[in-house]
């Protein structure tokens, strides 16, 4: 195989998670070291950069502060949620031509996107059209997605950490829950989690002890009735004197609709995906009217993705050990693929990394499997948790500023533009 040298280029989209940015250093810290590579950029705000020529020399950061990436949460170069216009359309065929001249213009032979199931439908469309016109491009996708619903591997980085950081908050927020039952003794905690109940499920974990928090809970993956939801709530409560419930954002009545399915302009993201939300405030004032009890809210929105403070060092460090992968897979030859994650035992608990195929991880999910949900559909497992208990084991050592997290800042030396600016001749 012949040695193929250009520029790498990296770029970040969608949701950011606690440790999309280990990924990153990873990335950056393995490129460095290697010959054919000839200059490591990153894209500014994912595939928008790209089109946009708005790139960052990474090899003019601070080697120290490349490192402190690796315990930083967001998306240090900034993410996107932008869809491609479809390839038959006047707007989809200038989307990838000028992506392509871009590349070609900036001499990169090695694209990284870091991202969920729709970034790697993208990353997937720019190595296609790169393909058809000769171009040699090497594409290799860096799974990110707190949703954990990438087909292809065990779990998604960014998982560990959000579910050691949900479950932590279910021990707290119950606790609270115990002290206060006499006056609130219903809690409903609103989870994200797109359209699958992987983040719900982990608050499971915070259970230690019979009668712990959380009691029951509601899953995308088995639809949502009124009045069983309300026969258990009556149960828990008359057996615990109090309630808690963890509720997915994406969960669904038993004709396949979204409870409290968004309506208006912003209802739907760029991809044509439901904004969903909403849930906890139906199911809370249900048992306020139905039950006569009084339901306090807890929903966290994007703080749930963040908490790099309490991340998991699982986690952080195979985001690490992936984006270093990526970095040698593509140098090895390969494209077109996702590095992932395959589990070769659950104790001692190792997972090795893989590749897998962008066709198989674009625009697809991967939902809980039914048989980790209990019979009745409110509770998970003892095989759920076998399988999630590994994945938040250990802490990031964060440095301390003024008594809070040090994170890192990217100096962004823009590279030089070499084309007109987008949208003009």
């Amino acid at each position: 195989m012949k040695v193929l040298r250009g520029k790498l280029l990296v770029g970040q989209s969608g949701g950011p998670t606690a440790v999309i940015n280990s990924s990153l250093c990873g990335v950056i810290q393995e490129a460095l070291g290697q010959r054919a590579i000839e200059g490591i950029y990153g894209a500014r705000h994912g595939v928008v950069g790209i089109l946009n020529e708005d790139l960052a020399d990474l090899s003019q950061e601070d080697p120290a502060e490349v490192d402190l990436l690796r315990s930083t949460p967001g998306a240090a170069l900034g993410s996107c949620r932008y869809k491609l216009a479809p390839e038959d359309t006047p707007e989809g065929k200038a989307h990838r031509q000028r992506l392509l001249d871009v590349l070609a213009a900036q001499e990169v032979r090695y694209l990284l996107y870091a991202g969920g199931n729709d970034s790697m439908d993208t990353l997937n469309k720019i190595l296609a059209c790169a393909a058809r016109q000769g171009y040699e491009l090497r594409g290799i996708g860096v799974p990110k997605t707190v949703d954990n619903d990438l087909p292809g591997t065990d779990h998604c980085p960014g998982y560990g950490s959000v579910a050691k950081h949900l479950a932590a908050i279910a021990m707290g927020v119950g606790l609270d829950m115990q002290a206060m039952r006499l006056s609130d003794p219903v809690v409903v905690m609103e989870v994200q989690g797109r359209f699958s109940g992987w983040m719900t499920a982990a608050t499971a974990l915070a259970r230690r002890r019979e009668g712990d928090a959380p009691h029951l809970l509601y899953l995308p993956e088995i639809p949502w009735n009124r009045g069983r939801f309300l026969e258990e709530v009556r149960g828990c409560h008359a057996r615990y004197g109090c309630c808690f419930i963890s509720a997915a954002t994406a969960l669904k009545d038993e004709q396949g609709q979204p409870l409290g399915a968004p309506t208006g302009p912003f209802a739907r993201d760029a991809f044509g995906h439901l904004q969903l939300g909403g849930v906890g405030s139906l199911l809370s004032d249900l048992i306020k009217q139905e039950l006569e009890l009084k339901a306090r809210l807890v929903r966290l929105g994007p703080a749930e993705r963040i908490a790099m403070h309490f991340g998991s060092l699982t986690d952080r460090d195979e985001a690490f050990a992936l984006g270093e992968f990526a970095v040698r897979s593509a140098l090895a030859g390969e494209s077109g693929k996702m590095a992932g994650l395959e589990r070769v035992s659950d104790s001692p608990y190792r997972c090795d990394p893989t590749l897998v195929g962008l066709d198989v991880v674009a625009n697809a999910e991967k939902l809980l499997p039914r048989e980790w949900i209990n019979d009745a559909g409110n509770d998970v497992t003892e095989d759920f948790l076998r399988y999630a208990r590994p994945l938040i084991q250990g802490e990031v050592p964060t440095p301390i500023e003024g008594g809070l997290p040090r994170y890192a800042r990217l100096r962004g030396v823009s590279v030089p533009k070499k084309l007109p600016p987008w949208g003009h001749d």
